[in-house]
């Protein structure tokens, strides 16, 4: 429900809300009404909300005024009218606004209680347990107070207590404090123990006391196996279950075992010193036990907990309760429980104020603005959008504008706003590396005692960490890890740099290529004078700000990147937030643990090994590469696809931790039950055991299929998307699975598993190859990579596409026969027609139906690679549609040699010759040298203001050199290149850039490629520009030309500077046409203002204002460029026609 209050805590609040197209009169009626139209006693205009009408004295604070009324909150109305009252008597100027004059107030915990009334969610009551209380987990984490001298709640107990967030699916927030569940690893017994009645347990509990200082509440003896390794009979032996207070002292105390520790109990003595189970995370060690998924729904049942009111409650959630852990209700995510809770995601950015040619500094520079855009999960419309600023600014439209007048109220209302607003999630762009280390830094900097506190929990502060997380797939990156208990981040660029291979990573280009937009980009050198101006400079910054906040929020739902992280956490069971924080293996060892959890194996605690998969790391061999047959077809090639096939693999061979067979044991076993793989290692078949990995895998596939099948038979389109996204997270699971056994630098690494498994791959490509060629006289497969291959059915006969499909699915059932089950070789496209330029580098048009093409697929070349400039990628793919579709290889030959021709000629945009890099090192860091950072030096030298910072993405052109100069000492700022008409090295962007992609294509398609690059269209045209400052050119004087012929004008001079309207614009043989040359030139004049109007007018909608300056510095938008190319040449045309000097 909105609610509305008057009163201000500084300058006031400016907003403008739109409804259905129209603006809502409703407010601006109720402030006409109270005997105000809105405006202050300085003439300052304000909204109704916050104005302060005439007929009230100065200072004295509005009663509180609602939007809408709601018979569930007469209580809040009532007391917020109390507190109203009071705290206008205590302070008479609260509803006075600064820049007329009055004192300031500096915000309290009185006004995040209004802020809460206006933007906090519904209020919700739940006094007792009389009802079950169903919610859907959003965290689980440990009581952050815990272990501390200070703080609340699990402070004073020895016991660690866990906590778990949640929404219910009304959007109520829920706290559930959990109690009972104890943190337990596990040591292998002596034989001669496993008769626990026999044994004096209470003494064998002091003796391990005694040996592990006091930490083991419980000593139970239990019958498990060891998930390492298939034992003949796979009997279970017994083992010691140690149960600690604390999860610190479980760590503790494995470590201890580990060094080897000696247990005074008759007949023990020194224990094992391998453990097992003692490395699970406490949080996943308990969901694992009860059952419990990330984003799962949890159910309370009536009478099984208790509610907290009052000074019991510690935290801000709106309900909260205590339970014991094995009272709580796990559901498992189908039918009724896919459905997904209203979670509220606030998105926000930052705006900062830096000093000149530095890139903003916490320690120096101000927070100027935080925009908000807060939005439920599934909707469509926001919450509201509200944008702190600081000094006064002019109305945004659609939008709450906050003024203050320090940073310090800036900082501490924006705090106030978060915990009132109550979010979920925190998305934003770069929040987790900029925005937020920055907020918190500028806070502890300013002394901002109370802004630190943006979690659920009361008085749990927020704290910052430096990370490091390293993996095959994504390299090592840095990063930030935050303590804000109940919420959880995700930052829009980590989950785009994961998912997704683009040129650029900015904001700007990730918006382009997901929601064909761009926006205005206000580069931060700028930033300082617009803060510096006046309200509407400062309006159009709030804009910018404004917009950056609520493109990570259209990104998300474009994307569905929640609803697929919170299948991901569904399926593998981990809370959302390690998703982002924890990287990919955690997603396995979740798997893993329920899985042996439930056949009662026991995973053991293993070192990791310092190095993997490089020197000193174990090797195995990969999959395998038939080796290319290079060429263009025209005929159509078939795909032969296996389908999950290393999963398949792993499934049908039986290939698991528990079913691997030492070599002492293999002997006792019958042959007929051994699997040999061709790696060497052997595995029990799965009529004597199965695996569970196996187990595991076929869940997840099984799965898959069941959630394909309800996404085809669905409706609604939020459960479409809920389902789509299961079944994606169900396919990156299964397949994960497979890394996890080769991961060297891993929590279970087997090498036997994973070499296994890419010997068997490597056997089943060649399998294929020799049936396909046998069974189809004539077929060869021209092509095979790790689990598919290529086949030209008809050997000289032409096949259609037609005849090419049905061969292709008679070949891939019929050959599926030879492979155990679940190994399945499927038909799914053809190429037709196919370019093969080599391993992993082909193009063709996809074809699933005889009917219409479905796209161009292109792997591994340059037209979708991101480390070249635009005009290589257009080209390939110009050349490839050429190919491809029109099928016309005279067409593709004539393109290249023409826009060759435009290159050396200079006829190409400067857009598509720039090539952009991140500067993420400073210049002596890099171990060789660099043409953006070489730029960066060489800008900074020129101009420090303007030049790139650490951080900052540099574009740059290389331009003709001197004779031998490398290309990174002629890289040059395109704008500064363009501005001092600097030649382009248009050879170097040929012969390093152009020439080898083209080659690669055309040498199957032409007997000689060096037509492409030599002839008539090759011809260059020179532009010199000799410098005038040294040498004998020193003394040289320009003398002006004539408009006409180009001849020089005899008897004039243009000296720098001088004015073009005393240079006479034509020569005397042409003055007799004078009126044909300026009207020529009056054409070419206005072509270019039409030009200029309409990339300036493109700019304008793209920043979303049509009455101001264009700002952006977005060097990856082609039109960037272009503009200021038109600008100069539109001065150049103004010059010429100035010399005609006519009178208008």
């Amino acid at each position: 429900m909105q609610r509305e209050h008057a009163g201000s805590k500084a300058y006031g609040v400016r907003r403008a809300r739109v409804r259905g197209g129209r603006a809502d009169d409703s407010r601006r009626d109720g402030a006409r009404a109270r005997g105000g139209d809105g405006a202050c006693e300085a003439g300052e205009r304000c909204c109704s909300r916050h104005g302060t009408p005439p007929r009230r004295a100065r200072g004295v604070p509005a009663p509180p005024v609602w939007a809408d009324e709601d018979d569930d909150d007469v209580e809040a109305r009532a007391a917020l009218i109390q507190d109203w009252a009071g705290h206008a008597t205590q302070h008479p100027q609260m509803g006075a606004s600064a820049i007329a004059g009055n004192k300031r107030v500096v915000p309290t915990p009185r006004d995040e209680e209004k802020f809460r009334l206006e933007y906090g969610r519904r209020r919700v009551e739940w006094s007792s347990s009389d009802q079950p209380l169903v919610f859907m987990e959003l965290d689980t984490d440990t009581d952050p107070f815990f272990g501390s001298n200070s703080g609340s709640g699990g402070a004073s107990s020895p016991w660690q207590p866990l906590q778990m967030y949640g929404v219910t699916e009304s959007g109520a927030t829920v706290l559930c404090h959990i109690d009972g569940f104890r943190p337990y690893l596990f040591v292998q017994a002596p034989a001669h123990m496993a008769n626990h009645q026999q044994l004096d347990l209470l003494a064998l509990r002091a003796a391990f006391n005694a040996a592990l200082e006091h930490s083991v509440t419980d000593v139970e003896i239990v019958r498990r196996r060891s998930i390492m390794f298939f034992v003949p009979g796979d009997p279970e032996v017994a083992f010691f279950k140690l149960t600690f207070r604390t999860h610190r002292e479980m760590r503790n105390g494995m470590n201890t075992i580990r060094r080897g520790v000696s247990i005074g109990f008759p007949g023990l003595g020194v224990l094992p010193s391998q453990t097992f189970e003692g490395t699970v995370d406490f949080v996943m060690r308990f969901m694992v036990d009860i059952g419990a998924v990330g984003c799962g729904w949890i159910e309370l049942p009536a009478h099984s907990y208790t509610v907290l009111r009052g000074s019991a409650k510690r935290s801000a959630m709106q309900i909260e309760v205590q339970i014991d852990a094995y009272r709580i209700l796990a559901h498992k995510p189908s039918g009724r429980w896919l459905r997904a809770a209203p979670l509220r995601r606030l998105s926000f950015d930052i705006e900062c104020a830096g000093r000149k040619g530095v890139f903003p500094e916490p320690e120096h520079d101000r927070v100027i603005q935080i925009a908000n855009h807060v939005l439920e999960h599934g909707a469509t419309e926001p919450v509201c959008k509200v944008i702190f600023t600081l000094g006064r600014c002019a109305n945004v439209h659609g939008a709450d504008v906050v003024c203050y007048e320090t940073e310090e109220e800036l900082l501490t209302a924006w705090s106030h706003f978060v915990r009132a607003c109550d979010p979920d999630i925190l998305t934003g762009y770069n929040i987790v590396n900029f925005d937020l280390p920055y907020l918190l830094r500028r806070a502890e900097v300013l002394q901002v005692s109370d802004f630190p506190y943006l979690g659920r929990i009361l008085r749990a502060r927020t704290r910052m960490r430096a990370t490091k997380m390293s993996s095959s797939a994504f390299g090592t990156h840095e990063s930030k890890e935050f303590s804000m208990d109940g919420r959880v981040i995700l930052d829009m660029l980590q989950i785009v740099t994961r998912e997704y291979k683009l040129r650029s990573y900015t904001l700007n280009s990730v918006s382009a290529e997901f929601l064909g937009e761009q926006k205005e980009d206000v580069h931060h050198s700028i930033i300082s004078e617009l803060q510096a101006g006046n309200e509407h400079t400062r309006r159009r910054l709030a804009v910018y700000c404004l917009k950056d906040a609520a493109l990570p929020q259209r990104l998300m739902d474009r994307l569905l990147a929640l609803t697929n992280y919170m299948e991901m956490a569904r399926v593998t069971g981990v809370p959302l937030g390690w998703l982002v924080s924890k990287g990919h293996m955690i997603k396995v060892v979740s798997l893993l643990h329920r899985k042996a959890h439930g056949v009662r194996l026991l995973v053991p605690d293993i070192e990791r090994q310092a190095q993997g998969g490089g020197e000193g790391g174990v090797q195995y061999e990969g999959a395998t590469v038939i080796e290319p047959e290079k060429g263009f077809y025209t005929d159509p090639i078939a795909t032969l696809d296996f389908a999950s096939l290393y999963p398949s693999i792993m499934m049908a061979h039986n290939l698991c931790y528990s079913t691997l067979l030492q070599p002492r044991d293999v002997r006792a076993l019958p042959e007929a039950d051994v699997t040999r793989t061709p790696s060497g290692d052997c595995f029990v078949k799965a009529s004597v055991k199965r695996g569970v990995l196996s187990e595991i895998l076929h869940e997840l596939l099984t799965a898959r299929k069941q959630a394909k099948r309800d996404l085809a038979a669905e409706v609604d389109p939020f459960i479409k998307s809920m389902l789509n996204g299961r079944q994606l997270a169900l396919k990156i699971s299964a397949n994960a699975v497979y890394g996890f056994t080769g991961a060297t630098v891993g929590k279970l690494p087997c090498m036997a598993i994973s070499a296994s498994t890419t010997a068997f791959g490597r056997d089943m490509i060649q399998a294929t190859k020799q049936q396909v060629e046998a069974r189809y006289p004539g077929a060869r497969v021209i092509y095979g990579d790790t689990d598919s291959v290529m086949v030209k059915f008809g050997g000289e006969r032409n096949v259609d596409l037609t005849e090419a499909m049905r061969l292709g699915k008679e070949a891939a059932e019929a050959i599926s026969q030879s492979f155990p089950p679940p190994v399945k070789l499927e038909f799914e496209k053809c190429y037709y027609p196919y370019l093969l330029i080599n391993k992993k580098r082909y193009a063709g048009l996809l074809w699933t139906n005889a009917h219409k093409y479905d796209k161009m697929d292109c792997k591994g070349i340059e037209s979708v690679r991101r480390d070249n400039c635009r005009l290589v990628a257009n080209m390939i793919s110009m050349v490839l549609h050429k190919l491809l579709i029109e099928k016309d290889v005279n067409a593709a030959v004539s393109f290249v040699q023409s826009t060759i021709g435009e290159l050396l000629q200079n006829k190409v945009d400067l857009s598509l010759l720039v090539v952009s890099k991140a500067l993420t090192k400073s210049e002596g860091k890099y171990d060789s040298k660099q043409a953006h950072v070489t730029l960066a030096d060489k800008m900074r030298r020129r101009d420090a203001g303007t030049a790139p910072s650490l951080g900052d993405r540099v574009p740059y052109v290389i331009i003709r050199g001197t004779r031998g100069q490398a290309a990174y000492e002629r890289a040059e700022d395109p704008l500064y290149a363009m501005q001092h008409n600097l030649p382009i090295d248009n050879a170097y962007y040929l012969e390093n850039m152009i020439r080898k992609p083209l080659e690669r294509i055309f040498e199957a398609l032409l007997p000689d490629t060096s037509v492409l690059f030599s002839g008539a269209h090759t011809r260059k045209v020179v532009v010199t520009t000799p410098s005038t400052s040294t040498g004998i050119l020193a003394f040289a004087k320009k003398t002006s030309t004539c408009l006409g012929c180009r001849a020089p004008i005899k008897g004039v001079t243009a000296a720098p500077g001088s004015s073009a309207d005393l240079q006479p614009a034509l020569c005397r043989s042409c003055a007799p046409k004078e009126a044909e040359h300026l009207l020529k030139q009056v054409a070419e004049t206005r072509e270019l203002e039409a030009s200029f109007s309409s990339l300036w007018t493109e700019c304008q909608r793209c920043m979303g204002e049509l009455c101001q300056d264009v700002l952006c510095s977005n060097g990856d938008c082609p039109i960037f460029y272009r503009r200021h190319k038109v600008a100069k040449d539109l001065d150049a045309a103004a010059q010429r026609l100035a010399r005609f000097q006519l009178e208008w």
